[in-house]
């Protein structure tokens, strides 16, 4: 958490004693006594309260008040609070939500519960509840809001900021700054900022001033192609249409921001190397959090245990040459580092649009001599190193009893040419795998962020592996071997 934020916690837990002694003595005044406060600021005094005492703090306030603080409150909260309280008060504080808010609080209930608390709702806002809930959360269509500004094209601009005042004035709209033209059968047609409206000389219609090229997307859209979107075009709301270009709602920016927050965190964790958690990290059960973690750790577990049978493979050459034993722990992390870079660079690409699947020809001409030529860096710093140190040893360079080197023996010199040759092979490996891996997950369907940096790495360690004792084999057969 950032300082910020914990200045926000501090000032809502002194702020948490008063609201309890309001809730114990003058109820009634607690709208008066909070008007003042941003509905954020109070959905964190009202996370600093007993979780016993939220409901009553909800009840206090006016129904709009209250849809308002909970639409910041923590997602278990507000979901313990709506199966807490009567039907009759959910249906009145979540009737006052934003349409895509609302969806969402109702989507975490048990079945039973979301049905009694929609059935409560007037017949509209259940049928936009109904709506949203049937798109898939990750999808344009599962952050829209049904809560936008449309006019026909032919409106004129006096009857369309008439039009927008009475919007103003009413029920709250998420999407106010833009105004899409449509024509008779809703197909959009135009957009223009509230600004433009405002600055539009009398006369003229709507169809006249608005923009004809509208970025949209269809509610299938990913989230990403949103954020996408919305990023370059620098939208602070992104129309969203159905096969037949009508306009059935809009992605506000804060729904985006709050989208790329969860799609990264969840990347985040999959490079770790573990299934994303679907809840807060304080707030998720032991269990749940093993059952996570467990699964990646297990199969990257029996994954490495075929470096083991690698080194059995080569059990007759080490008897020969223990020496390469202690270059092992260099190579093997070589590779999985330079895999485990060009991974990053490859899975942050697709996620931007920056390439697409069938550029992976194009990714892997770049990759393989890139990755050579990061071998050949590691490969002369390791030769430098293996000499070095071999001139400290022979000359006896001490700090105190400790040697500054190892005695590798008359053949330094090939052996040194030895582990820089094999870290060429092995870091362009690396980084050829590693940046066609996510092609690979893509192209079967899976979430590219799943070739994390650990699983990259295992399975650079074991080719690595046998490229080192390959090489080993091939250049020291005869001398050391």
């Amino acid at each position: 958490m950032n300082e910020h934020g914990e200045r926000e916690q501090m000032m809502a837990a002194l702020i948490a004693p008063d609201i309890l002694d309001l809730l114990d003595e003058a109820p009634a005044l607690i709208p008066v006594e909070t008007e003042e406060m941003h509905a954020a600021d109070l959905a964190d005094v009202a996370e600093a309260l007993p979780r016993d005492r939220v409901a009553e703090l909800l009840a206090a306030l006016q129904p709009e008040r209250a849809a308002d603080v909970m639409e910041y409150l923590d997602e278990d909260l507000r979901t313990e609070i709506l199966e807490s309280i009567s039907t009759r008060d959910a249906a009145a504080i979540v009737t006052e939500m934003n349409p895509d808010d609302r969806a969402d609080a109702l989507e975490e209930l048990e079945d039973e519960t979301y049905e009694e608390i929609l059935s409560e709702i007037p017949a509209e806002a259940r049928r936009e509840t109904e709506q949203l809930i049937a798109y898939d959360p990750d999808t344009a269509g599962g952050l829209m809001t049904t809560e936008f500004v449309s006019v026909d094209a032919s409106t004129r601009v006096e009857d369309a900021l008439a039009r927008v005042r009475v919007l103003a004035r009413g029920p709250k709209h998420e999407a106010m700054n833009a105004i899409y033209a449509t024509d008779e059968q809703n197909h959009l047609r135009g957009v223009l900022s509230l600004r433009e409206l405002l600055a539009a000389p009398e006369g003229a219609t709507i169809g006249d001033i608005a923009w004809s090229e509208v970025v949209s997307v269809q509610t299938s859209a990913d989230r990403e192609e949103v954020a996408r979107l919305t990023s370059n075009y620098d939208l602070v709301a992104i129309p969203i249409v159905d096969d037949d270009n009508r306009i059935i709602g809009v992605v506000t920016v804060d729904d985006v921001i709050d989208a790329l927050q969860e799609e990264h965190t969840e990347d985040v964790q999959k490079f770790g190397g573990m299934e994303a958690l679907d809840e807060p990290y304080t707030q998720i059960s032991f269990a749940r959090m093993i059952g996570k973690r467990a699964g990646w750790l297990s199969a990257l577990f029996l994954s490495e245990m075929l470096t083991a049978s690698a080194m059995q493979h080569f059990s007759d050459e080490l008897a020969k040459a223990v020496v390469l034993m202690l270059f092992v722990p260099l190579v093997m992390s070589s590779g999985g580092n330079s895999g485990s870079q060009a991974t990053s660079l490859i899975i942050r690409a697709l996620a931007l649009g920056e390439i697409r699947v069938r550029d992976w020809w194009r990714v892997a001409l770049r990759e393989l001599p890139a990755g050579l030529t990061l071998g050949a860096i590691l490969g002369v710093i390791g030769f430098c190193r293996i000499s070095l140190w071999q001139f400290m040893w022979a000359h006896g360079w001490r700090v105190g009893s400790l040697h500054l080197g190892y005695d590798y023996g008359p053949h330094h010199v090939i052996l040194a040419f030895t582990v820089a040759v094999a870290l060429v092979g092995i870091v362009g490996f690396g980084s050829l795998a590693g940046s066609m891996l996510p092609f690979v997950l893509r192209r079967l369907g899976f979430d590219p962020a799943s070739a994390s940096a650990p699983f990259v790495a295992t399975l650079v360690d074991v080719t690595g592996l046998t490229i080192y004792f390959m090489v080993a084999y091939t250049i020291l057969h005869g001398t050391l071997l």
